[in-house]
C-alpha cells in the first residue's frame, strides 16, 4: 500500500514551526503535503489547550500528517484516541528527534536505538489507529547499514506502513554528510515506502538525494525553514534563483500577517521572532537589525521593522544576486 504519493515532496513536522500559518505559506509555493508540529504525546493526552490547537486543519489541506513523539505506553494511546477524533491522512511516530531534551527522556532517537522498545510502541499505535501508521527514524550506524535495517525491519513487520529516514547519526544532529547508501540499503530491501530525508536546501540537493537513494519521495525539513520558495523551485525543475528583498519583504509581511490573524497580536510577535529570522538568515542583513526582531512586541514593530528590510542587505553579493538571478552559494543558503 502506498501511503504517499510518489514522487512527492513533503514538509516535515517541525517543533515551532509548522503550524497552520507556516502551512499556508508553504502551500502557496507549492507544497501539498505536509505535517502539523511534532506533538508531544503527553501533552496531548493531558488535553492541553495549546497542543490540541497543533491538531487545527485548514480548509485547503487535502493531505496532512500528524506526528507525536513519546515513550509512554498509555500516553500514546490517549492521544492516538484524540488523533482518530480528527481528519489525518496518516499518523507518524518520531523515532529520530535528536533534541537533547527529547532524548534525555527516552523518546525520539533514543527510542529509535532502542528496536524492541520501538516496536511496542508502533504495536500500540498500529492497534489502535484509524488510519496509517508510520515512523521517521535515523540511521543507527553510518558504517554498516545492518543495524538500521534490523530497525526499519522490525518496524515494518510490526506494521509501519512507511519509513521516512533522516540520513545522520543521532551525535551529527542535522549537520554532516547525509549517508544516501544506508537510505537505499534500506529503499531496495524493504518493501514499504522508504521517504529519503536530511541535508535538502536546494533543487540540486533534492536531485542527489533522489538519485543516491534511489527514493522517490523526499521530506524537507530546515530547507524551508525561511524559504518557502524551494517547493516552487522543486516543483518546476528550476535551478536556485534568490527572491529579491520585494519579494522577501512581501512574503515576511503575508507569513506574519497570517500569524498574526491566527494567535492574536500578543503571542503572535512572540512566535514570529523566530520565523522572521530563518527569513533574514544567510542573506547578508545586518546583525544589528536581527538584533532588534527581539525587541518587537507589537504589530506596528513589526510595520517599523519591515520599512528597515525593504531598505535591503548590508552586503553588496545580495545586489548581485538579485540583478542577475544567478545560482546559489553555500554561503547564501547556510544555516
Amino acid at each position: 500500500m502506498r501511503i504517499y504519493p510518489e514522487n512527492c515532496v513533503i514538509l516535515a513536522p517541525l517543533s515551532g514551526f509548522t503550524d497552520l500559518p507556516y502551512r499556508v505559506s508553504a502551500r502557496s509555493f507549492g507544497c501539498r503535503f505536509a505535517f502539523t508540529e511534532m506533538i508531544d504525546a503527553g501533552s496531548l493526552a493531558r488535553g492541553t489547550s495549546k497542543t490540541l490547537r497543533f491538531l487545527e486543519r485548514g480548509k485547503d489541506e487535502d493531505w496532512l500528517g500528524v506526528q507525536i513523539i513519546g515513550a509512554e505506553d498509555d500516553s500514546l494511546a490517549k492521544a492516538v484516541d484524540i488523533i482518530n477524533q480528527h481528519d489525518f491522512s496518516v499518523l507518524d511516530f518520531n523515532l529520530g528527534c535528536p533534541a537533547p531534551k527529547v532524548v534525555k527522556k527516552g523518546e525520539g532517537a533514543a527510542l529509535g536505538r532502542k528496536p524492541d522498545e520501538a516496536v511496542k510502541k508502533i504495536e500500540i499505535l498500529v492497534r489502535m489507529s484509524k488510519i496509517p501508521v508510520t515512523a521517521k527514524i535515523r540511521i543507527l550506524d553510518e558504517n554498516d547499514p545492518a543495524p538500521t535495517l534490523y530497525l526499519a525491519k522490525r518496524l515494518r513487520d510490526a506494521g509501519a506502513a512507511a519509513l521516512t529516514v533522516h540520513g545522520r547519526v543521532l551525535k551529527a544532529f542535522y549537520s554532516g554528510p547525509v549517508y544516501y547508501d544506508i537510505i537505499a540499503e534500506l529503499r531496495r530491501e524493504l518493501d514499504i515506502q522508504v521517504i529519503a530525508n536530511g541535508g535538502v536546501m536546494n533543487y540540486e540537493n533534492w536531485l542527489e538525494i533522489r538519485e543516491k537513494t534511489g527514493c522517490g519521495s523526499v521530506m524537507l525539513a530546515r530547507g524551508a525553514m525561511g524559504n518557502p520558495w524551494i517547493f516552487s523551485e522543486i516543483n518546476n525543475h528550476s535551478a536556485y534563483s534568490p527572491p529579491t528583498v520585494a519579494e522577501l519583504a512581501g512574503e515576511m509581511e503575508r507569513h506574519v500577517g497570517h500569524i498574526i490573524e491566527y494567535y492574536g497580536e500578543t503571542l503572535a510577535m512572540r512566535i514570529s521572532r523566530k520565523i522572521i529570522l530563518d527569513y533574514l538568515r544567510g542573506r547578508g542583513f545586518s546583525g544589528k537589525l536581527k538584533a532588534l526582531v527581539s525587541k518587537l512586541v507589537r504589530k506596528s514593530d513589526f510595520e517599523a521593522f519591515m520599512n528597515e528590510v525593504k531598505k535591503g542587505p548590508s552586503y553588496k553579493y545580495w545586489k548581485c544576486l538579485e540583478s542577475e538571478k544567478r545560482l546559489h552559494t553555500e554561503r547564501f543558503l547556510s544555516r
